[in-house]
């Protein structure tokens, strides 16, 4: 089963793109809830590429690495990649209102589809609260 999620970022795209992509941002971004955080990210965008993103709750009761390889990078446009045996994308769409930001994935076997899409997309709020928020700052 595919799950998809999509928001639209009111931001340039190189914003986004950048925030989406860098180690300093994704660990400001990357909580589906306010009791988890992630203490580090590593990103080597580049076909073969690794990726990875250390989630912890905050109470330190329990954490986990989502790490991967990129497969297929298209500068502000798309990334493609593996993490065990599932894959991932993420389209990025600029437009009128923003940057469309879609991302698909292969659903897990231990949570239900509503959880999942559920935590992708608290996720990808967060991201795009960050984006917007960077962009309002002086």
């Amino acid at each position: 089963m595919r799950i998809t999620v999509f928001t639209i970022v009111a931001a340039p795209l190189h914003a986004v793109w950048g925030a989406y992509t860098t180690p300093e941002d994704i660990k400001v971004w990357n909580t589906a809830s306010p009791d988890w955080h992630t203490t580090a990210s590593t990103v080597d965008l580049r076909p073969g590429g690794q990726f990875s993103s250390r989630m912890e709750a905050k109470d330190g009761s329990f954490g986990f690495d989502f790490a991967g390889e990129y497969t297929n990078i298209v500068h502000g446009e798309l990334i493609e990649y593996v993490f065990g045996d599932r894959t991932g994308r993420v389209a990025f769409e600029d437009g009128v209102d923003g940057v469309a930001v879609t991302v698909s994935f292969d659903a897990e076997q231990t949570h239900s589809e509503e959880q999942q899409r559920a935590g992708w997309q608290a996720i990808l709020d967060n991201f795009r609260h960050h984006v917007v928020g960077k962009q309002a700052a002086p």
